[in-house]
């Protein structure tokens, strides 16, 4: 896609398995992801997309191969390293995942006050910066018990860009969410990646917004990748399993029963529980 001095995060042949000797997760993995673009990683559940993230933000370590940001290989990076690293992450979790007890302003203050020695005139600033740019400077005093969840999300996201992260990175963005506030989220990580001119990285299941706001895709089955490129390419192909996940089919290489035994096979036997 790109090349290597070009692309801030890059999965090289990675292996991973969350057991030594388990399933494997993924399998040969590799992906880039360039500097400044939107890149969503889809497939279907269990397939090893938040997996992806969590190779990247060092939660996890593969078994072989390299997992880099900006040219360091997160594996091996010793703790206080990771943690330099982490800070030029920010993260969107599904759902927003507030600070219940902690109001609007001090839940994006948050990260403001754990990684900097900003005086608090600074940090009062900045967070209605970032409060205003997701349209929530007048909620700043609320708490997330007082808020619906399309502007929790919305919180979550001033929280994710409060240190100006090189990074993003969004696990389901859209679940949950009703049509305006999906369209509205959408726009805002689109806009808030080229404001900040960042790199982000989207896990969802949402082909229609995902597609409208991505630069690149890729699709993840069997740890593998099934199929990459741009959204109208992807949107035209006639690979099955593209097709089938695109337009949502219910017949394709993606089945709907788990494997097992026939029906008739499971009565007849009388071992089917």
């Amino acid at each position: 896609m790109t090349d290597s001095a070009s692309n801030l995060v890059e999965l090289q042949s990675v292996d991973f398995a969350y057991t030594a000797g388990g399933k494997p997760i993924l399998s040969g993995l590799s992906m880039r992801f360039p500097r400044g673009k939107v890149v969503a990683v889809m497939g279907g559940s269990g397939c090893g997309k938040t997996t992806v993230m969590r190779l990247i933000g060092g939660q996890v370590r593969p078994q072989s191969g390299q997992v880099l940001f900006n040219g360091a290989n997160v594996p091996a990076l010793a703790r206080s390293d990771l943690y330099a690293v982490r800070r030029q992450m920010g993260m969107l979790f599904q759902f927003g995942a507030l600070f219940t007890d902690l109001s609007v302003f001090d839940n994006v203050a948050f990260p403001l006050r754990e990684h900097t020695d900003l005086p608090e005139s600074m940090i009062r600033d900045l967070v209605l910066m970032k409060l205003n740019a997701v349209g929530l400077r007048g909620a700043r005093e609320l708490m997330p018990s007082e808020i619906s969840g399309g502007m929790a999300r919305r919180v979550a996201l001033a929280r994710a860009i409060a240190l100006d992260p090189a990074l993003l990175m969004y696990d389901e963005p859209f679940a949950g969410l009703d049509p305006i506030s999906l369209g509205l989220t959408a726009r805002l990580i689109r806009s808030l990646n080229d404001a900040l001119g960042a790199t982000s990285i989207i896990v969802s299941h949402d082909v229609n917004e995902t597609f409208l706001i991505a630069d690149y895709v890729y699709f993840i089955a069997n740890g593998r990748i099934a199929a990459e490129g741009e959204p109208e390419a992807l949107r035209a192909s006639t690979d099955p399993f593209v097709h089938q996940f695109v337009h949502a089919e219910p017949d394709g290489p993606v089945p709907f029963h788990y494997p097992g035994p026939s029906l008739a096979e499971d009565f007849v036997s009388g071992a089917g529980r």
